[in-house]
């Protein structure tokens, strides 16, 4: 069971609670993302399994998920790196943002960004595929209504696009 830390608008932590638990009661809680960026300065997208339980087949950043109890943000980045595409690579620190989305309980999503040019080993479980593609190609993507994470065209709309 994967226990999360709960917190305040000011990101202080003011409890702890199970994922399922977060997402049931809308918990405020902590998020990390990962850019990947090649020589190239194209930003590598996952694209998510048909299995996972949100946002399947949807494009993500390459690497994201939920901050643990007790684990700074920057752990859990190099932690989730690891498990979603079996590597790691120096990471710097890229932004905070308070999100608040319809249908979902509010969070901090802390970026980090690194220049990686692969190769990936990625869980297929969670995993489909891992593409780099040029921030231009990213926005046709989206006009053109590709499936894309919300978190993910939260920090392309707002430092990208």
């Amino acid at each position: 069971m994967e226990i999360m830390d709960v917190v305040n608008r000011n990101d202080e932590v003011i409890g702890t609670a199970a994922r399922d638990e977060v997402y049931q009661k809308a918990l405020c809680h902590r998020i990390v993302h990962v850019l990947i960026f090649n020589d190239k300065n194209e930003m590598a997208l996952q694209r998510r399994s048909a299995t996972v339980s949100f946002c399947p087949l949807h494009w993500s950043t390459a690497v994201g998920g939920h901050v643990k109890s007790k684990e700074s943000y920057a752990e859990a980045a190099l932690r989730e790196y690891d498990e979603e595409l079996g590597t790691k690579s120096r990471l710097e620190f890229f932004s905070k943002d308070y999100y608040e989305a319809k249908g979902s309980p509010s969070k901090f999503i802390v970026a980090f960004k690194t220049i990686f040019n692969g190769p990936f080993k990625f869980d297929r479980t969670v995993v489909e595929s891992v593409d780099f593609f040029a921030i231009e190609k990213i926005n046709e993507m989206v006009e053109k209504g590709e499936k894309f994470h919300p978190e993910l065209l939260f920090l392309l709309g707002k430092y990208f696009f």
